[in-house]
């Protein structure tokens, strides 16, 4: 949820609520970044259907690209047949290319990938960021670097399936060690490899 500074976030906030929990039914929205394709490996398209099934059951909203192809299809497929609210955001020239999902709860088509990002972190309370390739680490170290630099406080998940990112995690450790990540921003590094420790670490951070 977003900072509250003064009076006018206050009324903000107090209209949020009573949006997204009388009429909505939208506990939190959560942006998920992951991939266009499939991976060779099923268990990632089997792991996307389970989180977005498990993240409709709890009245969570997703927020993602849009597409109804590869990770991102699953995720969205998923959560729509578990009766969940679903936004899709994607950039006009991606639209054919990425074949836009026909049956979102909303979508909104925007004119650059750099506007959708900021789009995707507008709407959203908290991100998950499931397998994929350079889109889904460019979403995933934009808001991880916003954090870092204070533009935000929401919460980051790195959902490691099948240990895809172990080589991401040493890297941050790396990172860590040689001193280009203070070690109190070491808290902004939050990895989950199930569904229930996702929910569990946002009934905590939400």
């Amino acid at each position: 949820m977003k900072k509250i500074n003064n009076q006018k976030d206050v009324r903000q906030y107090v209209a949020y609520c009573v949006t997204s929990f009388e009429i909505g039914g939208i506990t939190i929205r959560i942006a998920v970044y992951c991939g266009s394709g499939l991976g060779i490996n099923p268990i990632y398209a089997d792991k996307a259907a389970e989180l977005g099934t498990v993240l409709a059951q709890n009245g969570h909203g997703v927020v993602y690209g849009g597409s109804k192809t590869g990770l991102m299809g699953k995720v969205a497929d998923a959560v729509l047949a578990a009766g969940g609210e679903v936004i899709g955001v994607m950039p006009t020239h991606l639209q054919k290319r990425e074949l836009a999902h026909a049956s979102l709860t909303e979508i909104h088509f925007v004119e650059s990938m750099h506007v959708r990002k900021a789009k995707m972190i507008e709407l959203a309370d908290a991100f998950i960021a499931l397998p994929g390739g350079g889109g889904t680490m460019d979403e995933y170290f934009e808001v991880f670097t916003w954090a870092q630099i204070g533009l935000h406080e929401k919460p980051i998940i790195l959902y490691n399936v099948n240990s895809f990112y172990d080589a991401l995690l040493q890297q941050f450790q790396k990172m860590l060690e040689e001193g280009f990540i203070r070690a109190e921003q070491k808290s902004i590094i939050h990895v989950a490899t199930r569904s229930q420790e996702v929910l569990h670490f946002l009934k905590k951070h939400g």
